[in-house]
C-alpha cells in the first residue's frame, strides 16, 4: 500500500525528472545556446517542485486499520471482520452459541492461510494521456543513443564554472566531414597542433568552458563576413571553405594549419563507338569517375543541323525541337568512384533517328558538382526499313517531323507512291490505313491555323505504325514470308547493313525457311529424311537436309559479316534457286487418299481463302463508298491478274471435299452478311469433324478455331449494321485466327497422327519409284510417268492457281539479276499464256 500511494502521488514528479534528464543525457546542452539550456533548466526545476508538492499533498501513510481492511476485502467472506465481530443475538442459547463458535473457527482458518493482497499499480485513471510513458520513452531513447557521462558537461554551464573553474578554462571541439565523403569525425583535443587536412565543406564545432574571455577563437578557414560572433563566444560552429588556420588563444589553447581538400568535379567520357543492337536500339559505352562517387547522370542528344544533308524534304529550315535528354544508368550497389556502363535505348520513333546528332554526357556528384563530356558527333541509330513502301513511308514521316511545312509535299509523294495499290501493297488493309492517314493530314494542314504540333505527332505516329506493319506485317503464307525474307536480305547486302542487322535478317530467313519446310511436311510431299529437289536429267533424285540448309545460311551470314558480299550474293542466289525448285516440285494438293487430318487441313485452308475473299470484297465496298461510288462498281487498279480477292466471271467455286457454303459465290449470289454466316456454319462443321488429337498444339488449334468463330459472328453483325470498317477489323481477326489454327493443326498432325503406327502416312518408306513425283507434282510411278493426264490440282481452284503461277513468272522475269537465258524462257512463257 505504501508503493501504491507513492506511485499515485509522485508519478508527475518522476515524469518531469525523466523529461528533464533525457535531453541532458542526449547531449543537447553541448549544442544549444546557454540561454536555451538555462531556460530548460528553470522549467525543469519548476516542474519538479510542482510535482513534489503535488505528491506531498496527496500522499498518506497507510494505517494498520486500512491494511487489515485491504486484506479483509481481498478474502472471500471477509474473515478478518468476522473475527473482530461479537454475537449480537442468541446469547445464552446453546445452539446459537455453538453455531457462532463454528463460524468463528471457519473464519480463523481462512485468515490463518490468507495470501497477501496484490498491489494495484494502475495509473490509467490518473494519467489518461500516458504522459509517464512518453517521458519513459524519451529517457530510454536518450540512454540508447547518448551517455550518462554527458551529464558532467552541465557543470561547465553553471555560473562560475563549478569544478571547471577551479581547474581553469578548458575547451573541446570536433570536425565533421561531409557525409558523402565517408570519413570519420575528428576530435580536436586528440589532434596534435600543426598541419590538419580536412575535406572542403567540413563543419568545425568548438565549446569554450570557464570564465568568459579566458579563451578566444580565431580562424581564417571559413571566409565568413558580415556579423560574426564574439571570439569568446562559448559555442561556435563554422564550415571549412579554404586553407587557413584555427587557433584557440588562452591557457591550454592550440593552433592548427588547416589544408582544405577540394571536392573534385566528376569526369565522364564516351568509352566506345555507338552501336546498333536489334531493331534500331542504340548502345553507347561510357566511363565516369569521381573522388567520392557519382550520384546521377544524363545524356543530351541534340540535332547537328550543320551535318544534315539538306536535300529533298530537309532543304527547308527545321521546326525548333528541344534536345532529347535521357538518364544514364548507374550501378545499384558497389563503389561509384569508377563507373563503366552502357547507355542503351530505342530512339527509332524520335525525329532525330538516323540523323546526325551530338551526344553530351553529364554526371553529378553528391556535392552538387557537375562534369560534362565533349560533344560526341554520331548518327543516332534508328530502325532501318528494307521493304520499299515501308521505306518511303518512313522517309516521308521523317520529313513531316522535320518541318510542318512539308505536309503538302508528304501528301503528294505518298499519293504518288500509292497510285497503283495492287502492285505495291501486300494487302488492302495497309493501303486503307495509308489513305486514311493522308486524308487526315490533308484536312489538318488546310486548317486556318495550319498543322499543329499535336496533329503533327498524331500523323507521324500513324505513319510509323503503317511502316512497321508494312515491314513486319503478317504475311499470307509461308511461301510469301520466305520470299519476303530473301528480298530483305538481298536489299541489306546492297545497302551494306551492319552486323546486327545482318544477324537479325538471317534469323528471320531461318524462321521463314523452317515455316516453309513445315508447310511442305504437312502436305506429305518431302522425303522422310530430306527434301526432294527436281530430278536430274539422268533420273536421279537429289536430296538436301535441313541441316545442310542451315549450314548454307550460316555460311552466307559469315561471308556478309566479313564484307565478302559478292560471294555471299552467289550463295544467296543458290539458296533462292533451291527454294524455288522446292516450290515448283511441291505442287498443290495430291491425288492419293487423304487421312482425316489432311482433309481437315485442306478444308481449313479453303475456309481461310474464302474469309480473305470476303474481307477483300468488304474493303472494296468500303473504298467505293469513300470515293462516292456505289459498292461493287470497282476502282482503278482493280482487276489485274494476281491481285488478291479478284474473281473472274464464270469461274467455278472452290472444288474439293467440304465445299463451304458461299465459297466461290459471285457478287450477286448473296449479301456479304449471308456469305459470312454460311462460312461460319461451315467452320462449325469443320470444328466438329476434326480428328481427336492430344497435346498443346491441338489445344491451341481448337482455341484458335473458337476465336475465329466468334470473330465471324461479330463480322456478320457488323455487316448487317452496314458497319463495313468494323466488319473488316473482325474479319481480319478471323483470318489471323484461322491462320494460327492451320499452323497449330499442322503441328499437331505432325506430332500425333503421323507419329502413330498404322496411320496412313506414318512411318511409310518410299520404295524405288513409289510415290515419286515430277516437278509439276504428278505421280510418275503409278500413273505411267511424266505423261500422265491425271489432275494435278485436286482441291485447288484452277483459276486461282493459274493466277499465282502467272504472278510468280512475272516476278521472276522482272528480276534483272537472273541469267539472260532464264529470263528469255520466262518471257516466252508469258507470251504463250
Amino acid at each position: 500500500m505504501v508503493a501504491e500511494r507513492l506511485l499515485r502521488a509522485f508519478w508527475p514528479l518522476w515524469t518531469v525528472l525523466a523529461l528533464a534528464l533525457a535531453p541532458l543525457i542526449a547531449g543537447w546542452q553541448d549544442r544549444l545556446p546557454v540561454e536555451a539550456f538555462w531556460g530548460w533548466g528553470v522549467l525543469a526545476i519548476l516542474g519538479a517542485i510542482a510535482g513534489l508538492g503535488w505528491g506531498l499533498w496527496r500522499f498518506r501513510w497507510p494505517s494498520r486499520e486500512a491494511a487489515l481492511d485491504r486484506l479483509d476485502r481481498s478474502l472471500p467472506g471477509r474473515p478478518v471482520s468476522a473475527l473482530r465481530d461479537a454475537q449480537a443475538t442468541g446469547r445464552g442459547d446453546a445452539g446459537s452459541e455453538a453455531l457462532w463458535t463454528a463460524h468463528l473457527a471457519r473464519m480463523r482458518a481462512r485468515s490463518e492461510n490468507a495470501p497477501p493482497a496484490r498491489p494495484n499499480l494502475n495509473l490509467a485513471a490518473r494519467d489518461p494521456f500516458g504522459l509517464r510513458y512518453i517521458a519513459l520513452l524519451f529517457l530510454l531513447t536518450a540512454l540508447m543513443f547518448g551517455s550518462v557521462w554527458r551529464l558532467g558537461s552541465v557543470a561547465g554551464l553553471t555560473p562560475g564554472g563549478g569544478e571547471a573553474l577551479a581547474q581553469g578554462p578548458v575547451w573541446e571541439g570536433w570536425v565533421e566531414p561531409p557525409a558523402h565523403t565517408g570519413q570519420p569525425v575528428l576530435y580536436l583535443p586528440d589532434q596534435p597542433p600543426g598541419p590538419l587536412t580536412v575535406p572542403t565543406g567540413s563543419t568545425v564545432t568548438l565549446r569554450l568552458y570557464g570564465k568568459i574571455g579566458a579563451l578566444t577563437l580565431s580562424e581564417t578557414v571559413s571566409g565568413r563576413t558580415g556579423e560574426l560572433p564574439a571570439a569568446s563566444e562559448p559555442s561556435q560552429s563554422f564550415e571549412v571553405t579554404r586553407d587557413g588556420t584555427i587557433e584557440i588563444d588562452g591557457p591550454g589553447g592550440a593552433a592548427w594549419q588547416v589544408e582544405a581538400i577540394p571536392d573534385a568535379r566528376p569526369q565522364v567520357s564516351v568509352a566506345g563507338p555507338v552501336e546498333t543492337a536489334g531493331l534500331g536500339q542504340m548502345t553507347l559505352p561510357f566511363r565516369a569517375s569521381d573522388d567520392h562517387g557519382v550520384v546521377s547522370g544524363s545524356a543530351t542528344i541534340a540535332l547537328d543541323a550543320e551535318a544534315v544533308e539538306r536535300r529533298h524534304g530537309l532543304d527547308i529550315e527545321p521546326d525548333p525541337r528541344p534536345a532529347l535528354t535521357v538518364d544514364l544508368p548507374m550501378p545499384f550497389t558497389g563503389d561509384r568512384a569508377e563507373i563503366e556502363e552502357i547507355l542503351a535505348g530505342d530512339f527509332s520513333e524520335h525525329p532525330f533517328a538516323n540523323m546526325p546528332v551530338r551526344i553530351t554526357l553529364q554526371v553529378t556528384d553528391a556535392a552538387g558538382q557537375t562534369g560534362a563530356s565533349e560533344p560526341y558527333p554520331t548518327t543516332l541509330p534508328g530502325r532501318r526499313f528494307f521493304q520499299p513502301v515501308a521505306r518511303a513511308v518512313a522517309e516521308q514521316r521523317r520529313d513531316l517531323l522535320w518541318s510542318r511545312d512539308n505536309a503538302g509535299r508528304v501528301v503528294d509523294l505518298l499519293r504518288a507512291v500509292s497510285h497503283r495499290p495492287g502492285e505495291v501493297f501486300p494487302n488492302q488493309t495497309t493501303y486503307l490505313r495509308l489513305r486514311v492517314a493522308l486524308r487526315r493530314l490533308d484536312t489538318l494542314r488546310r486548317a486556318p491555323d495550319g498543322l499543329s504540333e499535336d496533329a503533327q505527332a498524331e500523323i507521324a505516329q500513324a505513319l510509323w505504325e503503317l511502316a512497321v506493319q508494312l515491314e513486319d506485317g503478317t504475311l499470307a503464307d509461308a511461301r510469301e514470308r520466305l520470299r519476303r525474307a530473301q528480298e530483305r536480305l538481298a536489299q541489306a547486302m546492297r545497302d551494306g547493313a551492319s552486323p546486327d542487322e545482318i544477324a537479325e535478317l538471317m534469323d528471320e530467313l531461318r524462321a521463314a525457311t523452317d515455316e516453309y519446310l513445315r508447310m511442305l511436311a504437312e502436305n506429305a510431299q518431302p522425303a522422310e529424311d530430306g527434301i526432294d529437289e527436281p530430278q536430274t536429267g539422268q533420273g536421279e533424285s537429289m536430296q538436301v537436309t535441313q541441316d545442310e540448309l542451315q549450314a548454307l545460311m550460316d555460311r552466307i551470314q559469315e561471308l556478309m559479316e566479313e564484307g565478302r558480299m559478292a560471294e555471299a550474293a552467289e550463295l544467296m542466289e543458290q539458296l533462292n534457286r533451291m527454294m524455288e525448285n522446292l516450290q515448283v516440285a511441291q505442287g498443290e494438293g495430291g491425288n492419293g487418299p487423304r487421312t482425316p487430318g489432311q482433309q481437315s487441313m485442306q478444308d481449313l485452308q479453303e475456309s481461310l481463302r474464302d474469309q480473305q475473299d470476303l474481307s477483300d470484297e468488304a474493303f472494296r465496298d468500303l473504298q467505293d463508298r469513300f470515293n462516292g461510288r456505289e459498292p461493287g462498281q470497282g476502282q482503278p487498279g482493280q482487276g489485274q491478274p494476281g491481285q488478291p480477292g479478284q474473281g473472274q466471271p464464270g469461274q467455278p467455286g472452290q472444288p474439293g471435299d467440304g465445299q463451304q457454303p458461299g465459297a466461290g459465290q459471285q457478287p450477286g449470289e448473296g449479301s456479304l452478311a449471308d456469305r459470312q454466316r454460311a462460312l461460319r456454319d461451315e467452320l462449325a462443321r469443320q470444328r466438329g469433324a476434326l480428328p481427336r488429337l492430344e497435346g498443346e498444339a491441338a489445344r491451341r488449334a481448337g482455341e484458335a478455331l473458337d476465336r475465329a468463330g466468334r470473330a465471324m459472328d461479330e463480322a456478320e453483325d457488323a455487316l448487317r449494321r452496314d458497319d463495313l470498317a468494323g466488319a473488316i477489323d473482325r474479319q481480319a481477326e478471323a483470318t489471323e485466327a484461322l491462320r494460327g489454327a492451320a499452323r497449330d493443326l499442322g503441328e499437331a498432325l505432325a506430332r500425333g497422327e503421323e507419329g502413330e503406327p498404322g496411320t496412313p502416312g506414318a512411318g511409310e518408306t518410299r520404295g524405288a519409284g513409289a510415290g515419286q513425283r515430277d516437278p509439276l507434282g504428278r505421280d510418275t510411278a503409278e500413273r505411267g510417268g511424266a505423261g500422265s493426264d491425271d489432275s494435278m490440282l485436286d482441291g485447288t481452284d484452277p483459276a486461282r492457281r493459274a493466277e499465282e503461277l502467272l504472278g510468280e513468272i512475272r516476278r521472276r522475269a522482272a528480276e534483272r539479276e537472273r541469267p539472260q537465258a532464264e529470263r528469255d524462257y520466262l518471257e516466252r512463257l508469258l507470251d504463250l499464256f
